[in-house]
């Protein structure tokens, strides 16, 4: 990697600890033992996906998770399920984010929704008492640009908002098509690949 002037970093599995697998365990307790099917890392169902780009907003998508799945859940439960994947921060990782700042330009680009950011930033707010987003010249979520990688409009939006190059742009990720879609695009690129951490990067 050279000539690196900008770093874009993912969430999920870079920068806070996730587990897929909790949710679909909460969901198949409550009755909907398919959740997999409809929901996992590399695949958000037509619903899911609309949450994830701002299409659908948190109370239709609790109808219309009970009619897909014929499971009468409350909003309570459905959120405590979806948000169960939610894991810890990955303390080290957010310490070196000041550090790398003094050399680069860093950026956020997460696929999330309205229901996961609400969680993450309260959870962050709690545990080291200021802003998340403070850490990013740029943060950008899916459901607020309507848009979701590993989909080229994601990276182009970040890019053209802050007039980036691509090629002197560093993106990190933990799910391979994301990072093959930048590296198509013109991004260096690292996938972080479980055990990886940021801080152990050569940056």
């Amino acid at each position: 990697m050279k000539n690196i002037h900008n770093i874009l970093f993912d969430l999920g599995g870079v920068l806070l600890n996730i587990d897929y697998q909790r949710t679909e365990n909460a969901f198949a307790t409550l009755g909907i033992p398919n959740f997999h099917e409809q929901y996992h890392q590399f695949f958000a169902n037509p619903l899911f996906s609309a949450l994830e780009t701002g299409q659908t907003h948190e109370a239709d998508f609790f109808l219309q998770l009970g009619k897909q799945t014929g499971v009468a859940l409350s909003e309570q439960q459905i959120t405590q399920a979806w948000n169960a994947m939610l894991l810890d921060w990955r303390i080290e990782s957010i310490a070196m984010l000041p550090q790398l700042a003094k050399q680069y330009r860093l950026f956020l680009l997460s696929n999330t929704n309205a229901i996961h950011h609400k969680a993450f930033q309260e959870s962050y707010a709690q545990q080291f008492d200021q802003p998340f987003d403070l850490h990013f010249e740029g943060a950008y979520y899916s459901h607020l640009i309507q848009q979701r990688k590993p989909h080229d409009a994601a990276f182009l939006h970040v890019l053209t908002e802050h007039q980036l190059n691509a090629a002197e742009t560093l993106f990190i990720d933990d799910s391979l098509p994301n990072i093959e879609a930048a590296a198509a695009l013109g991004f260096q690129t690292i996938h972080l690949t479980e055990g990886m951490r940021i801080e152990t990067l050569d940056l």
